[in-house]
């Protein structure tokens, strides 16, 4: 392997991202929203093997005391090699110390465990499709 950091969208095939969220089993949107999306982020962080995109990230922040993560995702052939670590890894190191959230994906909550995070009792979410996200079993 390969493995290629970037911290720009410079080089990004919007579509070839979307493929990446969509086959890690998140939310799906379109090229276009995805694109607006990272480009009006605090921080991105994608993974290539060589030229291949295989993961990204992403986070808002004020820059100072909060931030939040989104769109964290790897191809699942790529998972268990320690990549999803990378990934965090630098995603985290670009943003302030400070309170981070997050949503994981049902069944990847110990993922994030072991990089410091807890499970909310109070979080709250208002989502575009509802029932998409209750039958994934993020909403109850």
């Amino acid at each position: 392997m390969n493995l290629v950091i970037e911290y720009n969208c410079d080089q990004i095939d919007w579509k070839e991202l979307t493929h990446v969220v969509e086959t890690a089993g998140l939310t799906p949107h379109t090229p276009e929203m995805f694109q607006k999306a990272f480009e009006n982020s605090f921080a991105v962080v994608f993974l290539r093997d060589g030229q291949r995109l295989i993961g990204c990230a992403r986070a808002l922040s004020d820059a100072v005391v909060q931030s939040a993560l989104y769109d964290v995702a790897l191809l699942p052939e790529y998972q268990g090699q320690g990549l999803g670590r990378t990934l965090l890894e630098e995603m985290l190191r670009q943003l302030p110390d400070g309170n981070t959230i997050l949503y994981a994906s049902p069944g990847k909550e110990t993922f994030y465990e072991r990089f410091g995070f807890g499970r909310l009792k109070t979080g709250m979410g208002k989502f575009l499709d509802p029932e998409r996200v209750r039958q994934k079993g993020m909403l109850e």
